[in-house]
């Protein structure tokens, strides 16, 4: 099967997950969104080895290399908020900074927690 059709059939495989998963965050009811709940257990099934890696990383990378494209809808709705935007435009440019920077040294320190246990 051609690398092509591969990465389609995986990626409607993620698809599938996602809009399942999405079904039951709504059944639920627990106020985790459906695509966190999807990737948790594909997490799960990854590690556990009952799907294997092959069987969805063209499709998941080729979804990484194109995630830049996902987030224009979401930017080019911003800007109907636009008279919000220039009353506490200061506001959400602050906090926006800083969980990014938060987020930035959360991941870094756990990183660095990480490689100082695998090099034990």
């Amino acid at each position: 099967m051609g690398n092509v059709l591969k990465g389609s059939v995986q990626v409607a495989g993620l698809m599938l997950l996602s809009i399942v998963m999405n079904h039951v965050a709504a059944w639920l009811d627990i106020g985790i969104p459906g695509s966190i709940l999807g990737i948790g257990l594909l997490f799960m099934l990854l590690e556990l080895r009952i799907i294997r890696l092959e069987w969805v990383e063209i499709g998941a990378s080729w979804l990484l290399a194109e995630l830049l494209l996902f987030f224009i809808p979401a930017a080019v709705g911003i800007m109907q908020y636009f008279p919000l935007l220039k009353t506490t435009g200061i506001q959400i440019t602050a906090v926006v900074l800083l969980s990014t920077l938060i987020v930035m040294s959360g991941t870094g320190l756990m990183a660095r927690f990480i490689s100082s246990r695998k090099e034990r």
